[in-house]
Parts: structure tokens; C-alpha cells; sequence
């Protein structure tokens, strides 16, 4: 229990300043709204720094991949995966949402622009958020898709370029780790930061905001429960029949609690690797997606970046319909999932990203991080049990249909 505390301190400490703020609002009213520069304070401390963040935690990230080159077969089956697997956790908690509809409860006005920009073209559109016309522009949080991509390619180049780039490649990753000091620093000051703005949001939009976060939880908890119990052992139906769902469950338990009681997909790893082992996942296999997916897959965070995304749509009374307005958001829990999650700090970025792609105004960063630190435990048990069953996959898909029979386990 000790253990648990320990590993979960800091968001324990976050809900707390949280339920703090929001009893002080209560309390208050509207008269709680005097303390919110404190909580301004904290959001543009965090949006001050996102963009060299992002640009030299990606590209250090992807300059310091040289197995990539190793990996063949198996890195590709494993991205395919990984893909599909996110956008199927995503789409799960999508239609939960549409069904539920977190947020609803409350409705916060959302601050437009003076200016109307003129309606351009798909084309168009496409080229904007991927590319900017001058290199100044990437510094700005509104082109964060454009500095992403840029990373992508720094990151690639410095890799490609071998023993010539690896003082540049030094140089990325002393930045990474300068502005993920920075972060700590800064989340010395979250608890102040967090609990001034949810007193001063609460005292001025009421009870209402409180019910809401319970009816998110409400719809998160059981639908990572579902999506574990179903959706994984539809997956290790189809990579190893019968068997495969038997050697699952049979194993998948200790990896399970361990991810419950660490809150760390990193600490789950031994136990994820044994339990991959006793499936009969062969070793070089299971040795290459276990450590990449505990950094780079995560399926409990497609779920809670949809959750997140509905949530703030309802908030902020914006209409969460439409083929283009889902797709969007499939998009984001996919880089939230697997292109985020392999950074520090990604679960931050991917919110920034939720942010900058709906053009919501920057007081909705506090808004769905609180989200993030209450679903985090069921959240992180479907981010490593996810990677046990895509290893399966990965097997079935290079191995045969047969592969399960073949192995000898304990």
C-alpha cells in the first residue's frame, strides 16, 4: 500500500489541490475568481516553453533510434499494430461519448476571434497545418503539427547522418533533458496553479463543472474495463484462437496489477516480459515490443485523449458531430497514443495538440489535464496489457496461424 502511495503521490497531490479549489469555489462564488491570475500564472508558464519542448524531445527521441535500422519485420508488423489497435481504442471510446456525452452539464463561452478567416480548401488546409511558409513561424503553439513534422525530420536527418551527427544528436538530447527540468520545475508550482484556476472556474460556472469530471470518470472507468476484457480477447482470439485467449488470461493478471500498483508502464515491463514468455512469444519478438511499446503504445491514452476531446467539446458547448470533427480526433489520440507517448511528457503535448487543433482558447489546458490525472490508474493497466497482446499479434502475423500450437510453455 506503501508502494501504491509512493507511486502515485504527485497526481494524489494534483486531486487534492483540485478538490480543494473547487470547494473553495463553492464556497466563494464568484468572489473565488480573485485568485485566478494564480492559475493563469501556471498555464502560460507551461505554454511558454511547449514548442522547444516538443522540438527537442522529438527529435532527440527519433536522432537516438539506431535499432530502427535493426529491426525489419518486426518493427513494421508492430507499427501496423500499433495503429490500428489506437484508432480501434479511440473509435471504442468515441462511441462512448457520442452516447454519453461528458462535458454537457456546463457551458463555458468560448472567446472568438476578431478577425474571420476567409474558408480555404481542403488542399489548402492540409498544406497550413503540416507546413509553414517561414521557419519563425514554427515557434508559434498555432503550428504545432508543422513543428512536429519538423522534429520528424531533424530527428531522421541527425539519425541518417551516423557518426558526423551524434554531436548534434547530443546536443538534442541535453536540450530534451534542460526542458524536462524545466517541466519539473514548473510542477513544483501545478498544485497552486491548478487549485486557484478550478476555484476560481468553479465559483464562476457552479457545481455544474464538478458533475461533469464525475460523469467523465463514470464513462472512462468502465469503458477501459470494457475495451480490456473485450477488446483483448478479441485480439488474442485472432492471433492465437482459443489457445491464445487461454494463455492470455491465464498470464495477463500480473502484468495487470503491477501497471494498478506502479502506475508505470516502464516499472510493468519485467512482469509484462515474463507473462509474454509463458504465452510462448518468441524471444526476439517480445524482447523488441515490450520496451518500445511501454514508451510508444498506448492504448489507455487513445482512450482518454477521445474522452478528453469530448469533454472539452462539451464544456465549451461546440458541436462534437461530423465526420471531419471525428477523424480529427482519431488523428490526435493516435499521436497522443503512440507518437506522444514516446516522449516525456507526452500526455501534456498531446493536450496542447487537442489545444491548438480545435482553436480553444489556452484556459482548456487545465480543464482536461485534471481528466488525465483521475483516469490515469485504468488508463496505464490498458497501456501495458495492450502491448502483451499486440505481441501476439506481431507473432501470429509473422509466425503463422499455427505458432501457438508450436511453442512449449510452462
Amino acid at each position: 500500500m506503501k508502494d501504491k502511495l509512493k507511486a502515485y503521490r504527485f497526481p494524489i497531490i494534483l486531486l487534492i489541490s483540485i478538490i480543494i479549489g473547487s470547494i473553495i469555489g463553492l464556497y466563494y462564488g464568484e468572489d473565488a475568481t480573485i485568485i485566478r491570475p494564480l492559475g493563469d500564472l501556471f498555464i502560460n508558464l507551461l505554454f511558454m516553453i511547449v514548442m522547444p519542448l516538443v522540438f527537442f524531445t522529438i527529435s532527440s527521441a527519433i536522432a537516438s533510434m539506431d535499432s530502427m535500422k535493426r529491426l525489419g519485420k518486426i518493427m513494421g508488423s508492430m507499427l501496423t499494430v500499433f495503429v490500428v489497435t489506437g484508432v480501434i481504442a479511440a473509435v471504442f471510446m468515441l462511441i462512448a461519448t457520442v452516447i454519453f456525452q461528458p462535458g454537457s452539464g456546463v457551458d463555458i463561452p468560448l472567446v472568438q476571434p476578431d478577425e474571420v478567416t476567409e474558408e480555404t480548401s481542403f488542399a489548402e488546409q492540409l498544406v497550413q497545418t503540416f507546413t509553414v511558409s517561414d521557419f519563425i513561424d514554427l515557434f508559434s503553439r498555432n503550428n504545432m503539427l508543422a513543428l512536429i513534422l519538423f522534429s520528424v525530420l531533424v530527428g531522421v536527418a541527425t539519425g541518417l547522418t551516423g557518426e558526423r551527427g551524434k554531436a548534434f544528436t547530443s546536443f538534442l538530447t541535453s536540450g530534451a533533458e534542460v526542458f524536462m527540468k524545466i517541466i519539473q520545475l514548473i510542477m513544483y508550482y501545478a498544485p497552486i496553479g491548478l487549485g486557484a484556476y478550478f476555484a476560481s472556474l468553479v465559483g464562476e460556472f457552479g457545481a455544474d463543472l464538478i458533475g461533469d469530471y464525475a460523469k467523465a470518470v463514470i464513462v472512462y472507468y468502465p469503458v477501459s474495463v470494457l475495451y480490456f476484457a473485450i477488446g483483448f480477447t478479441l485480439y488474442a482470439f485472432i492471433a492465437g484462437g482459443k489457445t491464445g485467449v487461454s494463455r492470455f488470461w491465464k498470464n495477463i493478471l500480473a502484468p495487470a496489477a503491477t501497471s494498478l500498483g506502479t502506475g508505470s508502464s516502464v516499472a510493468s515491463l519485467p512482469a509484462n516480459l515474463q507473462a509474454a514468455k509463458r504465452i510462448g512469444v518468441p524471444k526476439d519478438i517480445r524482447e523488441t515490443i515490450m520496451p518500445l511499446g511501454a514508451t510508444i503504445h498506448m492504448d489507455g491514452s487513445c482512450l482518454s485523449a477521445m474522452l478528453k476531446i469530448a469533454f472539452v467539446f462539451g464544456v465549451f458547448n461546440l458541436d462534437f458531430t461530423g465526420i471531419d470533427t471525428f477523424l480529427t480526433a482519431i488523428g490526435i489520440c493516435l499521436l497522443s497514443g503512440i507518437v506522444m507517448s514516446g516522449i516525456p511528457g507526452g500526455g501534456f503535448m498531446g493536450e496542447m495538440m487537442i489545444i491548438t487543433l480545435y482553436s480553444l482558447p489556452m484556459e482548456a489546458l487545465p480543464i482536461i489535464s485534471a481528466i488525465g490525472v483521475v483516469v490515469d490508474p485504468p488508463a496505464t493497466m490498458v497501456n501495458v496489457t495492450g502491448d502483451t497482446v499486440s505481441s501476439m499479434l506481431v507473432t501470429r502475423h509473422l509466425e503463422g496461424k499455427d505458432w501457438i500450437e508450436k511453442t512449449d510453455v510452462a
